[in-house]
């Protein structure tokens, strides 16, 4: 009989965990990100990295920190993190990843865990390898200075605000998200048009391997949009992505946003997944 066991890594057992990482670079970006960076200890990592085994091999993982994150997991996989997730209780703002696994993950957690704030079910996945041929890049999109935080900072709130529905600067008055904004503006993965001390046009790079990374907090000030900011301005930031960080750009979007999926699909992005997100 097949053997199966679900446990809390450790941090001897990074590279098994990176070779699961692996089997899906763009996918697994976020994760194998954080991993990369903190390893698997708990405190540095910000969450446990639950892993589950048959017959001694590790064959999926499930990040659980601020957000609850399957990776690489087939439906027994995820009934496993699911059984898990239940005794420990909720402590995640979200649960995010393939959609696949993460409907079923939900379908489980929902009776103990729910309601939900808001469900987004399908989230197109969207990569590029190429710089833009349609676009012409924003010559004035650059990346962001240490300096320039008290500026940065104020549009980054609005757009999460916007895109969560919840001000990031609740519960612990903003320190973790500012704290999160200083370390992409301080990794130089921070870009902006700013003009006459406002910024028009930002997004980050939140994610970054090797292998790719992930475009994030793509946001147009309302009174630019409709010129073509967030086309210009994400060619510029795909050029930087490819040339800096990573042979592979890729980003997921709300399927109901159907102004930004045609936006990204005229800078070159296609759509290869989705993803699904559940906001508590």
């Amino acid at each position: 009989m097949t053997q199966t066991t679900t446990r809390v890594l450790e941090p001897t057992d990074l590279d098994a965990a990176l070779e699961v990482l692996g089997r899906e670079p763009v996918e697994n970006a976020f994760v194998t990100s954080r991993v990369q960076v903190a390893g698997l200890d708990p405190w540095r990592l910000g969450g446990e990295m639950w892993g589950y085994y048959t017959d001694g091999r590790l064959r999926s993982l499930c990040y659980a920190g601020a957000n609850l994150v399957p990776v690489c997991a087939d439906p027994d996989a995820v009934r496993a993190f699911a059984d898990r997730a239940r005794r420990t209780g909720r402590r995640c703002s979200s649960i995010v990843g393939p959609a696949e696994a993460t409907r079923l993950l939900w379908k489980l957690l929902e009776p103990s865990w729910g309601p939900a704030r808001d469900v987004r079910s399908h989230q197109p996945l969207m990569v590029t390898e190429q710089p833009s041929a349609d676009v012409r890049p924003d010559p004035l999109v650059r990346r962001i200075r240490k300096d320039e935080m008290d500026l940065i900072m104020p549009a980054c709130v609005a757009m999460f605000t916007e895109e969560v529905g919840v001000s990031p600067m609740a519960g612990d008055g903003g320190l973790l998200y500012q704290a999160r904004v200083a370390e992409l503006v301080g990794t130089g993965r921070s870009f902006a048009r700013i003009e006459d001390g406002k910024v028009v046009f930002k997004a980050e790079i939140g994610a970054a391997t090797a292998r790719a990374c992930q475009i994030q907090g793509v946001w147009v000030a309302p009174e630019f949009r409709g010129r073509g900011h967030s086309e210009t301005g994400m060619a510029a930031v795909v050029d930087f992505a490819l040339r800096d960080v990573a042979p592979v750009v890729s980003l997921y979007v709300n399927d109901f946003n159907t102004a930004a999926r045609a936006a990204y699909r005229r800078v070159g992005f296609r759509e290869v997944g989705a993803f699904m997100s559940v906001l508590f």
